[in-house]
């Protein structure tokens, strides 16, 4: 669904994979972030993203330009996870508010797995 903005010169719609790919780019610029991951429901296998792929590790809905944003992440080994999470919440409530006008009511936080990072 796209989200959907009038002004006084007419209307404005942004995708879905928009707010996701810039939803993934925040996200995976936090401390602690590893990257994305997508989960295969098959096996039950946890892969990280490349940076071409973000948009498949968030889950983005769009009801009455509320956006409801569903990250599965990958965090690095030694962090609190709870506050690597409050961090990436933040910062993407924050940002995305900011580039599509609309508001944020969720941000779920799913750690798929624990990466060591050199």
């Amino acid at each position: 669904m796209k989200g959907r903005i009038n002004n006084k010169l007419g209307e404005i719609q942004i995708n879905s994979e928009v707010i996701a790919l810039y939803a993934g780019m925040t996200a995976v610029g936090c401390f602690g972030i590893v990257g994305m991951a997508a989960v295969s429901m098959k096996d039950g296998l946890v892969r990280l993203l490349k940076r071409e792929s973000l948009t498949k590790g968030i889950d983005v809905e769009v009801n009455d330009n509320h956006i409801t944003l569903s990250f599965h992440v990958i965090v690095a080994y030694g962090v609190s996870i709870c506050t690597v999470a409050d961090n990436l919440i933040a910062s993407v409530k924050y940002k995305v508010e900011a580039f599509t006008g609309m508001e944020i009511d969720k941000i779920n936080v799913y750690v798929e797995g624990v990466r060591v990072i050199d």
